[in-house]
């Protein structure tokens, strides 16, 4: 019987580095290459979003009580305020998109956003009614606003209007494998910024199974869709631009190699899957020992 226990031996090793430790899981964790500023601070690295085809833009327009814009913008897409009308030359805003805090269609995307909204088309312009056609692929919300604002300004008295053009808020998707149905999904946060880590707490976090090493971000540009790995285990990920979640972003989530051979999931399901392992060795041992 002694004998049989070299066997355990060697299978040991195996088991051991099959186990998934701390530093796989932990997030953030000290890096010697995390830059900080003089302050000991760490500096803000927060891509700007341009806007690319086929995106949809929310313009609304804020006139003085007298409606002084009803007169250049169509009676047809004004809504009524307290006091200060709000004309509306895209979405009202009413309606949330599916995932994270929003709410509304299961398959995916703000229905009222899609219908009412600004659309971005093949030529990359927006099509503003009573303005024209203005060009906003590869530019800034705030650029185009500046230029629409420009063009209000022109039909009626300067300061009498007040231009605001948004997306429906920070749009992006996560896929994961099967274990992590709960995480995956098209995810809508209403924010100006938000990091990885802020949106993977938003939805919960990630289980054991996913390996924090080797997240990929498919991230939509103006000139093509950009790919990037990550890795949340160090620190230093604060320092790259991809440690800010951008409007359209893609995140992939991979299960680790060690969990899809039975191990890591938890200790318990560790634990029985070594033991299973160990007595099966220790059987067939025994079985061709007495052939």
């Amino acid at each position: 019987m002694m004998k049989n226990f070299k066997y355990l031996f060697l299978i040991l090793p195996f088991l051991i580095t099959s186990c998934i430790t701390t530093k796989d899981v932990r997030y953030l964790q000290p890096s010697e290459s995390l830059v900080i500023n003089e302050e000991g601070l760490v500096p803000y690295n927060i891509p700007v979003y341009r806007i690319t085809k086929n995106d949809i833009l929310n313009l609304n327009i804020v006139t003085t009580p007298k409606g002084d814009a009803a007169q250049f913008y169509s009676a047809y897409n004004a809504s009524g305020g307290v006091g200060i009308p709000v004309l509306n030359n895209a979405a009202s805003g009413i309606g949330r998109t599916s995932g994270g805090t929003g709410e509304g269609s299961s398959f995916g995307g703000n229905t009222s956003f899609y219908f009412n909204g600004l659309k971005v088309d093949s030529n990359g312009d927006i099509n503003v009614f009573g303005v024209g056609y203005i060009k906003a692929e590869g530019r800034t919300l705030d650029d185009i606003s500046k230029e629409i604002q420009g063009k209000v300004n022109e039909n009626f008295q300067d300061g009498k209007s007040e231009v605001r053009l948004n997306t429906n808020g920070i749009t992006y998707y996560i896929l994961g494998d099967v274990e992590t149905t709960g995480i995956s999904g098209e995810k809508v946060a209403h924010k100006n910024t938000m990091t990885i880590t802020e949106a993977l707490a938003i939805n919960g976090g990630l289980n054991r199974t996913i390996d924090r090493k080797n997240v990929v971000i498919h991230r939509k540009l103006p000139e093509g869709i950009k790919i990037a790995k990550i890795d949340l285990t160090r620190e230093d990920l604060m320092n790259s631009p991809f440690y800010y979640v951008q409007n359209g972003d893609e995140i992939y989530l991979n299960t680790r190699k060690k969990s899809l051979n039975g191990f890591g999931k938890d200790p318990i399901q560790t634990l029985l899957t070594s033991v299973t392992a160990i007595t099966t060795a220790l059987t067939l041992y025994t079985i061709l020992q007495k052939l």
